[in-house]
């Protein structure tokens, strides 16, 4: 069984994703003219303006769940292994991945805004991949084919966030604990279920408030640290930087003939990190409360660039400026090819950003280290049950009973409360390959659908900018710019106009670059 699991892995998450991945970065950065520059000044605004409401969250709310999500582990232990197995020059190409991503991480993150709709239960907002697949066809003949593949992604993201990421999650976290201040696993699994029941029953309210307030200040300590790092070694800090490009492309002479790896590992754990593509991002985003689907987009599209350009920076710049790293010639540890000043005992992974965080203080690095693997996957784990919710949400439409759907909804929350128990006072096993199997298919899934999908995200892309250029708020009339099925849109805009609060421009203006597209 774990060599089909292992094999499944491979298959999954081969080179072929890495490069669809790449590629509709490539792609999406181009249609959307360098999006990820010319908008930079919208995607700052975005994130302070908006308010939250009875049905949504702010979007910085949205930002913070996205964000809990993105960044977790990876951001510590991966960037170790893509320096380890890529060298410094792979830190290069996951910054490339991350600047590609944020256009990719925009389409997918505008469709979950376009296609939301109003969970009949709760109220709440609901969106995401499996909602936007389904209504953007679903007035075609190919309805059937789109409500399969919905239903699959949903059914592969709900195995993969509600029981076995979670576990490992939560391994991770109880490990640490126990290393660097030696409380047993049980007393730490205890306090971490006790705390996730209280968040996750408060719904995505509790959720989003809890996330708002832990990523941001865990985020900002993490960093501030590496900027301390740097302080302390000040006349490193052009070696870094030179170091990293001309390992990136093949001109440094301890890593020559390493391009392709560094390309390889940089990509792959730019993406892990990041995320853009996987269809993980958008169910927060369709949560936000936003007058326009663009505008949670660029919210969207800053999270990838916090997630790698600064957080993943930051453990990049610890490990090399310290010297704390060693590279190998292989994608295993086997042969060295370079060891710096770290302990030959110290595997690949956090021991990399502890032995740095120790040159700054002696034995504070074990602690520093577990503190901020405790806030990072415990925050990813709250991220995992919202994906989760959302996608039990999309399926329970189809039950009509109350009573079953709200049973269903609780058998999940014990079902993730059970996985971070066992994760946590067990040894993981095979549940970050499960893991990885299910969040590798919906990474296929969505990057398909979202290059298929498209049209509707550019079409509200360039309405947004034209009514920007017109000196108005954006807001979004789907029947304006040409797409369908936009239900929750378009019932708002009813309202706005009983109201008589509706001020976007006469839909008959001239429009040439709408008019690119057809009828979506």
């Amino acid at each position: 069984m774990e060599d089909l699991i292992s094999t499944l892995e491979g298959l999954i998450w081969s080179n072929a994703l890495v490069f669809l991945c790449l590629g509709a970065g490539v792609y999406f950065t181009a249609v959307t003219l360098f999006l990820q520059v010319r908008c930079l000044p919208d995607m700052i605004k975005q994130i302070r303006s908006g308010e939250d409401s009875e049905a949504g969250i702010s979007s910085f709310q949205s930002l913070m769940v996205s964000l809990a999500g993105r960044v977790g582990v990876g951001n510590i232990s991966g960037v170790a292994t893509a320096i380890a197995f890529g060298g410094p020059g792979a830190v290069f190409w996951m910054w490339l991945v991350a600047f590609l991503g944020s256009a990719t991480s925009f389409v997918e993150c505008c469709l979950a805004q376009v296609y939301k709709e109003k969970d009949r239960d709760t109220g709440e907002y609901r969106g995401g991949p499996a909602y936007y697949i389904e209504k953007a066809y679903s007035h075609t003949k190919a309805r059937p084919f789109a409500l399969a593949y919905a239903v699959l992604f949903a059914v592969m993201m709900i195995l993969a966030t509600s029981y076995f990421l979670p576990g490992v999650q939560a391994n991770g976290v109880a490990a640490a604990v126990d290393n660097a201040w030696s409380v047993p696993t049980w007393a730490t699994a205890l306090v971490m279920v006790a705390l996730l029941a209280v968040i996750i029953i408060g719904g995505v309210k509790r959720i989003a408030w809890f996330a708002s307030m832990v990523v941001p200040f865990m985020a900002v300590l993490y960093i501030l640290v590496a900027v301390i790092i740097l302080f302390v070694n000040a006349s490193e800090i052009p070696d870094v930087f030179g170091l990293i490009f001309r390992s990136a492309f093949d001109r440094e002479a301890l890593f020559s003939g390493m391009l392709g790896a560094a390309i390889l590992w940089g990509v792959k754990r730019g993406i892990y990190s990041n995320e853009a593509g996987q269809g993980t991002g958008p169910q927060s985003a369709a949560a936000a409360e936003v007058s326009h689907p663009a505008k949670q987009g660029f919210v969207q599209s800053f999270a990838v660039y916090v997630d790698t350009l600064l957080v993943c920076s930051a453990t990049a710049f610890i490990i090399i400026s310290t010297d704390m790293y060693r590279v190998f010639e292989g994608d295993e540890e086997g042969p060295v090819r370079y060891s710096g000043a770290i302990s030959e005992t110290i595997a690949v992974g956090p021991g990399y950003v502890q032995s740095g965080l120790d040159t700054l203080i002696p034995g504070f690095g074990a602690s520093f280290v577990a503190l901020a693997i405790l806030f990072f996957a415990f925050t990813t784990i709250v991220a995992y049950y919202y994906m989760a919710e959302v996608n039990f949400s999309y399926l329970n439409r189809w039950i009509e009973n109350d009573t079953a759907r709200s049973v269903v909804i609780w058998f999940l929350r014990g079902l993730i409360l059970v996985s971070v128990w066992v994760g946590a006072t067990t040894t993981p096993g095979t549940a970050w390959a499960l893991g990885d199997i299910g969040v590798g298919v919906t990474a296929w899934l969505n990057i398909v659908a979202i290059l298929v999908l498209q049209v509707p995200a550019l079409k509200c892309l360039w309405d947004y900018r034209r009514q920007k250029k017109a000196g108005l708020d954006p807001q979004f009339d789907p029947e304006a710019v040409g797409i369908r099925n936009a239900t929750f849109w378009e019932a708002r805009k009813e309202q706005m106009l009983i109201d008589g609060s509706w001020t976007t421009p006469s839909t008959h203006e001239s429009n040439s670059i709408l008019e690119r597209y057809p009828r979506a």
